[in-house]
Formats: C-alpha cells, sequence, structure tokens
C-alpha cells in the first residue's frame, strides 16, 4: 500500500511557509502592564495588542478576579448545561445584555467558538429547516467564514464593504433563507462596515444581519456599546451581534447578543455551547468589573481618539502609506512579506513590539505592520514608535510603486 503519510505531507506544508518566508512562531511573554511587555529578558513598549483601553491590568479587574477565585475556585467545573453555569455567568450575560441593547446574551469561551455556534445554530441542517445562503464581506474575519464552511449553507463573499454587490448576490438567491453576516470593525484594514447600509438592505431583502463586533465594543458608541450603536442600530436593525472579552475589555471569552428566541435557540443547536466546559466564573466576574469601567471609560475612549489622531497626523507627515482608519487598528501596508517582516524585526531592536501580518492572514501583495494603539499609551511612545518608523532601513520601507502604498 502506497498511502501518503499525513504528518510528512503537513512537515512538507510548513516548510514550504518557511522558504516563502511567511512561518509563524510562538513567543513566551515573560511579564505584562499597560502598554508594555517583558520578551525575551528585554523591556517592550507595545503597538500589537488588543487592549484598546488597557484594562488588561486594570486594579480593579484584577482584584475582582482574585476575589472571585478566592470564593470559587479557579474552574467551572462543567459545561453550562450541566454544572458550569455559575451566577457569576448568568450577571455577566444580563449586563452585556444591557450594555449592548439586546433582550439576553450567550456567553461562550472564544470569539471562534461564538461564529461557529451561530453558523451551526442557524445555517445547519435539520428535519424541518434548509441550511440556505450564508453573504459575507470579503475581509471578514476568518471565525465568520470558516463557521459557515462547517455547514451545508451555500457560501457567497462580496468585495469588501460594497453594499451593491452584496445586494446583487441576495437577489441572486431570492428564495433561500439567508444570512449576511460582517465585522463591524475589520481586524486588519481597521475600518468600519457600511452597517446602516447594510441594515437597510438586510430589511429590504429579508435577510437576517449578525455583525461580529470584536473590535468594536468598548471602543465605538455611546458607552462602548460598540459600532452599530455608534450606527444607531438596534436589535431590530441587526438581530445578531457577537463581541469578544478579550479585546477592550481585556479579559477573555465572547458572547452573542439578541432576542429572547436566538438565545434559546443557540443552547438547543449549538454545538460549541454545548459540548465545552464553561469559562471560569472567576473570569467572568472580573469581565463584569471590566464592563463596569468601560460603560463610564469616555476618558479613556477620548484618550485613545486624541492617540490616533496624534499617531495619523505624524505618520502623514512623514508620508506613511497607512490605510485610511478611524479606529485604534492603524495598518501600514508594505506589500511584501519579507519587507514586512524585516521591518517588525527593526521595530523590535528600537524596542517595539508590532505585528507583521502576513498571508494568508491577508492577501498576497498586501502586508502590513499591524500598529494598535491603546488608551494605555502615552503621548511620548506614539512619538518613539514615528521616530523609530522614520528610521526603518530603507529595504524594509514600503515601495512607491506597489498597488498597496
Amino acid at each position: 500500500m502506497n498511502r501518503p503519510d499525513l504528518l510528512d505531507q503537513l512537515a512538507r506544508a510548513t516548510q514550504e511557509r518557511a522558504q516563502r518566508g511567511l512561518h509563524r512562531r510562538l513567543r513566551a511573554v515573560e511579564h505584562t502592564a499597560s502598554g508594555r511587555c517583558r520578551l525575551d529578558g528585554h523591556e517592550f513598549i507595545v503597538f500589537c495588542s488588543n487592549d484598546y483601553l488597557g484594562l488588561a491590568a486594570h486594579p480593579d479587574v484584577i482584584a475582582a478576579l482574585q476575589r472571585a477565585a478566592a470564593e470559587h475556585g479557579v474552574g467551572s467545573t462543567g459545561a453550562h448545561l450541566i454544572s458550569g453555569h455559575h451566577r457569576a455567568h448568568a450577571e455577566l450575560e444580563e449586563t452585556l445584555a444591557v450594555w449592548t441593547g439586546r433582550e439576553r446574551a450567550l456567553l461562550f469561551s472564544t470569539g471562534i467558538m461564538a461564529n461557529l455556534g451561530v453558523m451551526q445554530a442557524l445555517l445547519g441542517r435539520t428535519d424541518t429547516r434548509q441550511p440556505g445562503l450564508c453573504l459575507q464581506d470579503k475581509l471578514n474575519h476568518a471565525s465568520l467564514i470558516d463557521g459557515a464552511r462547517a455547514t451545508a449553507a451555500t457560501l457567497r463573499r462580496y468585495p469588501h464593504a460594497d453594499v451593491d454587490a452584496a445586494a446583487r448576490q441576495l437577489a441572486a438567491h431570492p428564495n433561500d433563507a439567508a444570512l449576511l453576516a460582517t465585522d463591524g470593525v475589520f481586524s486588519m484594514d481597521g475600518d468600519i462596515a457600511p452597517l446602516r447600509a447594510l441594515a437597510a438592505l438586510c430589511r429590504r431583502e429579508s435577510a437576517t444581519l449578525m455583525v461580529d463586533d470584536a473590535h468594536g465594543l468598548g471602543v465605538l458608541g455611546p458607552q462602548g456599546a460598540g459600532s452599530l450603536a455608534d450606527a444607531g442600530l438596534t436589535q431590530d436593525d441587526a438581530p445578531i451581534l457577537m463581541g469578544t472579552l478579550g479585546k477592550a475589555l481585556g479579559t477573555g471569552g465572547a458572547f452573542v447578543a439578541g432576542s429572547a428566541a436566538l438565545i434559546d435557540g443557540l443552547v438547543q443547536f449549538a454545538r460549541s455551547f454545548v459540548y465545552t466546559t464553561a469559562p471560569p466564573p472567576a473570569l467572568a466576574a472580573a469581565t463584569l468589573e471590566a464592563v463596569r469601567i468601560a460603560r463610564a471609560a469616555d476618558d479613556r475612549r477620548e484618550r485613545l481618539r486624541h492617540l490616533i489622531e496624534r499617531f495619523r497626523n505624524g505618520a502623514a507627515q512623514l508620508g506613511l502609506p497607512l490605510m485610511p482608519s478611524t479606529t485604534p487598528i492603524q495598518p501600514l501596508l508594505l506589500g511584501d512579506a519579507e519587507r514586512a517582516s524585516a521591518a517588525a524585526t527593526a521595530l523590535e531592536q528600537a524596542g517595539f513590539l508590532v505585528g507583521a501580518i502576513r498571508p494568508p492572514t491577508v492577501p498576497d501583495g498586501q502586508a502590513r505592520l499591524r500598529i494598535t494603539l491603546s488608551a494605555a499609551h502615552r503621548d511620548d511612545d506614539v512619538d518613539r514608535l514615528l521616530d523609530a518608523l522614520a528610521a526603518l532601513p530603507r529595504k524594509t520601507q514600503a515601495d512607491p510603486a506597489s498597488d498597496s502604498c
């Protein structure tokens, strides 16, 4: 028998990725503080985290975690539907629902599990339901795309933020139940989806709108309630909201919020909710405190806006090819993957951690530095980063002839 060896195939694929300059590696951070970390014995200013409000090391959040761990232990001991759903989980779900203007919310262990669960519940085939159509922005997060691919639904992807193209694709499937899913804030580009136009399209075409607001929650809208609140859209306009807790809130996990019928349906059919251990109740308690702080954190959001403006103004003076983003995600397009890696390495040598984002996370020819800002940064941190960007070796700078610049 001449059956191919799966591990050998995986090793060859890994080697091929390394030869293309796309190899990924794990690095263990030794210590973190607001906007800073220690790695390999060196101190760095961090411009690659998603801790947008600087809450991950907030003393009140830490204290809430410690108190709850002392009272409830460090594990939930079971799945939500068995013995793992603690009062802290229920209180957090109630608070998240109120904050986002939804009837109910349901906790998931991660964002990818939340998106998988929604897709499974809505688009999975049952005795009484056909899987229908899932329409998605081409730049959606991988978890939305993978979630749809894990169902029997027809997946169609429209060009980024192109509402007219989305309308044509919906019109081509007039008899299918349809879910239109989009990021609220796009994680690699930092721009905001045309949510009002998408909501109007879904109303007109009787489609259901789902928004993954992982990078908008805590940052945008009144009380930081997210991109939908910022756009003035309600549960009726966007029936399904997914939010993560490990970015602006600084803890971990995710949730889906919407109608009572949606949440009850997810409890029945979302396999990534049913068949997993619930997150630790102490983490839920810490997140409750983080939500309390975030809702009142207009000063932190104003600080963040100030830093974004400061960085963009400085980048414009240097002629740096930033993408058009008003959020804490500020991508600097470099085009070539090796150029992006070299730039990240040069910045690290200067004391800054900045993520080099390369294919397949972004399309070929669109490698970039994904620079992220936090309310924990100081003005001087931003100014020093700009100086370091200006001092990058010529070979790591953007190619003026590239389409990406």
